[in-house]
């Protein structure tokens, strides 16, 4: 039962994140990031970070693709100019808002509707079991955002 649950959830999040990819050019890891953006502009990269559940270097990666693209803009906060704020570009805000909704915020809201017993139990079973896989305890990229990297070095467009 554990497997077919694991497959099912990373399943619906491979065949999102291929659908953005052909669709709109972006991983699915990027679409999340921009509809997050969308939600509430001029963020700084560590509530980003908080609003996706992800640790900041890993949404730093995302957003640095995005820079690059011109779909998010980074610019010194006007009143702590040592801070930079992320917003949306007109074609960025465009893009989220005509994009579907990603797997990625149903799996956020499916977890957070557990107890947090449950959540807590849940979190270190699964904390073992990537242990076990692959013996270490690194940040995880973004769903499905390593793929873009690879893709990358092949001398395809990262989108």
């Amino acid at each position: 039962m554990a497997l077919d649950a694991i497959r099912r959830i990373v399943h619906t999040l491979r065949e999102s994140s291929r659908w953005t990819e052909r669709h709109l050019g972006l991983s699915g890891a990027q679409l999340f990031v921009l509809q997050k953006l969308a939600e509430s502009p001029a963020v700084s990269l560590n509530a980003l970070a908080a609003r996706t559940h992800t640790h900041q270097s890993s949404v730093s990666t995302v957003v640095t693709r995005l820079v690059e693209r011109g779909l998010v803009r980074r610019v010194r906060s006007g009143m702590d100019r040592r801070s930079v704020e992320l917003s949306l570009s007109p074609s960025g805000a465009r893009l989220a808002a005509r994009a579907p909704d990603v797997p990625q915020e149903r799996l956020i809201h499916g977890l957070e509707q557990l107890p947090l017993a449950r959540r807590r139990q849940l979190a270190s079973a699964l904390s073992e079991l990537a242990l076990a896989l692959d013996g270490t305890d690194r940040t995880p990229a973004m769903f499905f955002e390593d793929r873009a990297v690879e893709r990358r070095g092949k001398g395809r467009r990262d989108a």
